[in-house]
């Protein structure tokens, strides 16, 4: 019984890692402009794809990832710059329908791109399962857990040390007070969703070697995140980086002591739990609202 819950237990905070890094993104883009950017799971998507796409045209793995990563990153900051900033001034469900249909019209480019067909990444460092407490645990899952940790420590430092960072704090802040002080909001911004999309890519290329992708895969990765955004506290980063890892974990759980065939409803369930006894997350404010 301890051997299952620990293999639960590291196959949850695995998934749960790219839900957080999903929630990360969503976080992000609304911290500086207010929307929800419910093509944040096409992010995720193209991370994988184009690391895939990158690999059969030769590139070594360790640069196609990185190219796909920073495609991906270049891809958020033009949606910004050429559909989101256009009708930033729309209402907050004009601005949420636009997000959806960029949603779309990705997922649409990539299977005209890449067909139906589910694709797989070799593993960064081989597929012999180490023990670890007990449990199988397989590297890539290793890799995944330490990029994800990386990547916090780094964001972490970015924010308090950068003048970049303390701008995008800024803008989060007080948008208007941001701008009277000679920051470009409009630039944050863009920079968001480039920062957004470098953070869904990287989550879809590290977990692609365990869970295979496919043109599609964005839909529930998107939704699971958003998911965890709200479970951790919408508007706090790392609360919606540790709602993600409790989300995998708890879903891990919930598979494996229930039912697998439930496996997608339990973070909605969770979610839905939560939001009666506490509307703000986990890590929300009770008093902050954003409109």
């Amino acid at each position: 019984m301890l051997h299952g819950a620990s293999q639960y237990l590291i196959s949850g905070l695995t998934t749960g890692a790219t839900y957080g890094l999903t929630a990360l993104g969503f976080t992000m883009i609304f911290n500086t402009t207010g929307i929800i950017n419910f093509a944040q799971g096409e992010f995720v998507m193209l991370g994988g794809m184009l690391a895939v796409a990158l690999m059969a045209v030769g590139a070594p793995l360790p640069a196609a990832v990185a190219l796909a990563v920073l495609v991906t990153a270049l891809v958020g900051a033009l949606v910004e710059r050429t559909v989101v900033r256009p009708v930033a001034n729309a209402g907050p469900v004009q601005l949420v329908i636009v997000t959806i249909g960029i949603s779309i019209l990705v997922r649409g480019a990539a299977m005209l791109l890449w067909g139906k067909d589910t694709f797989a990444l070799p593993a960064f460092s081989g597929t012999k399962p180490i023990s670890l407490l007990g449990a199988a645990v397989a590297p890539q899952s290793l890799w995944v857990l330490a990029i994800t940790l990386a990547v916090l420590a780094l964001l972490k430092a970015f924010f308090s040390i950068t003048i970049h960072g303390k701008a995008m704090l800024a803008c989060a802040a007080d948008p208007k007070a941001a701008a009277l002080m000679g920051i470009s909001v409009p630039r944050m911004a863009m920079a968001s969703f480039g920062l957004s999309g470098f953070l869904g890519a990287l989550g879809g290329a590290i977990l692609t070697p365990v869970t295979l992708t496919s043109y599609d895969v964005g839909v529930m990765l998107g939704l699971k995140g958003f998911a965890a955004c709200i479970l951790g506290g919408l508007g706090s980063p790392f609360g919606a980086a540790f709602g993600g890892l409790l989300l995998g974990v708890l879903e891990a759980l919930g598979a494996g002591y229930v039912s697998s065939a439930y496996k997608d409803a339990f973070a909605f369930i969770i979610l839905l739990g939560l939001l009666f006894v506490r509307p703000t997350g986990l890590f929300g404010a009770r008093s902050a609202e954003r409109v």
